[in-house]
């Protein structure tokens, strides 16, 4: 969720700033309990199905002048899902509290969004890049990954090879 306004701090006013991860969470959860409660959902769960968890990840704040636990106060939610840092935890354990649960209608989600269009951020597009970047990143890393495993069991078949 950092992502989103780590993209946007430069391009946004002040009142702006550490907003649009939240009012996208928002969005996405309201979407996400409007299928759980559709007809269509409620029959498939009929036959047994069972729901996929919202995950909210990057819940790392970026912005320093930020508390630790800004993102995780802002997206509890039943049910929900949420990968945070080992810092962002520790610190989350040291306030042991939490806000109150993410509103199901979204909030003031849609209001927030319209003042992010209004100052010249298209979300979907921004959507579209952080998700390309996100997928290149991952990829980066397997690829690092494999070729470290490569490496290391390269160098245990030539060890094998001395003996």
């Amino acid at each position: 969720m950092s992502r989103w306004d780590r993209a946007v701090a430069e391009k946004v006013p002040d009142t702006l700033r550490n907003r649009l991860g939240i009012a996208v969470s928002q969005q996405i959860y309201r979407a996400h309990r409007d299928l759980l409660e559709s007809e269509r959902w409620q029959r498939l769960a009929g036959l047994g199905a069972r729901p996929q968890r919202l995950l909210f990840a990057s819940t790392g704040v970026k912005d320093t002048r930020l508390p630790e636990t800004f993102y995780v106060n802002s997206l509890v939610a039943p049910n929900t899902i949420n990968s945070l840092p080992e810092k962002t935890l520790k610190a989350l354990v040291a306030i042991d509290q939490l806000h109150e649960t993410l509103p199901r209608d979204g909030g003031d989600c849609d209001d927030v969004l319209a003042q992010f269009t209004s100052s010249g951020i298209h979300v979907g597009q921004l959507a579209n890049e952080l998700q390309s970047d996100g997928a290149r990143a991952f990829v980066e890393s397997w690829k690092s990954m494999l070729s470290v495993i490569g490496d290391k069991s390269s160098a245990q078949k030539e060890a094998r090879h001395l003996c």
